[in-house]
């Protein structure tokens, strides 16, 4: 039986707007052991990144996500992490931030907490649960096609 976080994602999975992202090949949906969800996001040096989400409460709690290797079935190595030359993409990847569980966006649950003055600075990208996980999906291809964005120092294990 599955409870009302699982079947609010289903349904934002199923929505137009998620499925047009996956039709113009901008992220695609990998798998699901609920409350984790697998997606892939797409670079523009045509990578596919994929990330681990957590969606526990969703969509009223924000989820969190960090890279992941799926054949490992762990946090992806940091050499494999997606850089930035010094602007956004390398502020929101950071190694350093929750051992690599989260990244630093204002959309993730585990990095608003704290940063209260992100309501003022960018309400943007504060979560809305009413745009759901598109809305997070949306931030991080746009970093990854950014002009900031440098491919991994290693693509492969």
């Amino acid at each position: 039986m599955i409870g009302p976080d699982q079947r609010a994602f289903e349904a934002d999975i199923a929505k137009a707007v998620f499925r047009l992202g996956v039709a113009e090949g901008r992220w695609r949906w990998i798998s699901t052991a609920w409350p984790l969800v697998f997606l892939e996001v797409a670079a523009r040096d045509g990578l596919w990144h994929t990330l681990r989400f957590n969606c526990s409460g969703y969509p009223q709690i924000a989820p969190t996500a960090g890279p992941w290797d799926m054949a490992s079935n762990a946090i992806l190595p940091f050499d494999r992490w997606p850089r930035g030359n010094g602007g956004r993409v390398t502020a929101v990847f950071r190694t350093d931030w929750k051992n690599g569980t989260a990244l630093y966006l204002p959309c993730d649950r585990e990095s608003i907490a704290g940063h209260d003055n992100w309501r003022v600075q960018m309400p943007s990208k504060i979560w809305r649960p009413e745009d759901g996980l598109v809305q997070y999906l949306e931030l991080v291809h746009e970093l990854l096609n950014s002009r900031d964005y440098v491919p991994p120092v290693r693509t492969t294990a």
